[in-house]
């Protein structure tokens, strides 16, 4: 992708495309402490070539170990540079965990958080009766056989608007339990099963303690039922514990067409 190398005004607000492995990371969102965060590195970076402070808000703030691949951020600009600039110079500064795929001028009303309309996670397992370590840290291991044909199935009582309380975290801080799932797969790529899951918006754990509950449901510990039992029954501590963070991915926010972002890069790339 090539990016333009024309000055743009100060002030103008810009989208950016992020790619991280969240495995050396202490989640997205600044601490204030000593834990390294995805976002005070990226601001960092930001700033270096600004030659001045920059702050930006993001789609999705992910937890500790969690990766995403096309992870959306704005701000504006504090001082004139190209696209490029910001692209290139980014990635000249970052630490090899953190790539920006792409650079977008956007109206001042965009935000990506509040203009996002849609979000998408993978959960991604490696099955195999020996733990990886060419993907440490990047999928889930599971020494025991999963049939995605059968979670996959059991995912499809996910879909439409309800009340996800018996997949939100004790420590979620949102006002409301309900959240619309407008799709989730579960299908087979060589030695991963992938849950992919699409929605306007996620609670906290949500897609992790939903990838633990399937996950037995794929072990054929538990009924294809399960999952709409505990959508019906609301209590989370009857549900199976929060999946690990390393086989979650942020793979793609979907915005309005009247703001002209490019495609989200999808992945992870290991993907078959």
């Amino acid at each position: 992708m090539s990016f333009s190398d024309t000055p743009l005004a100060v002030g103008q607000s810009l989208a950016l495309a992020v790619e991280y492995n969240g495995s050396l990371f202490h989640g997205w969102q600044r601490q204030g402490g000593t834990d390294q965060t995805v976002q005070e590195t990226l601001e960092a970076a930001l700033s270096q070539i600004a030659n001045h402070d920059v702050r930006v808000a993001c789609a999705g703030r992910t937890d500790a170990g969690v990766h995403a691949t096309s992870q959306v951020v704005s701000f504006n600009a504090p001082v004139s540079r190209s696209l490029k600039a910001w692209v290139v110079g980014s990635n000249a500064v970052l630490p090899p965990t953190v790539r920006v795929h792409w650079a977008s001028a956007v109206p001042d009303e965009f935000h990506a958080r509040f203009s996002a309309t849609q979000r998408t996670y993978r959960y991604v397992w490696c099955v195999q009766e020996v733990r990886p370590t060419s993907l440490l840290k990047q999928v889930t291991w599971s020494r025991n056989a999963l049939c995605s044909q059968t979670m996959n199935e059991a995912a499809q009582s996910l879909i439409g608007e309800q009340d996800f309380s018996a997949f939100r975290a004790a420590s979620c801080q949102s006002n409301t339990p309900f959240r619309e799932v407008q799709a989730v797969n579960v299908v087979g790529r060589g030695p991963f099963v992938v849950m992919e899951i699409r929605a306007n918006a996620f609670l906290h754990h949500m897609v992790r303690n939903i990838a633990g509950s399937l996950s037995l449901v794929g072990r054929g510990l538990k009924p294809m039922d399960w999952i709409a039992q505990l959508l019906q029954g609301k209590d989370r501590t009857v549900a199976a514990d929060t999946a690990p963070p390393d086989g979650l991915y942020l793979t793609s926010v979907a915005y309005p067409r009247k703001y002209q972002l490019p495609d989200a890069v999808g992945g992870p790339i290991f993907l078959p």
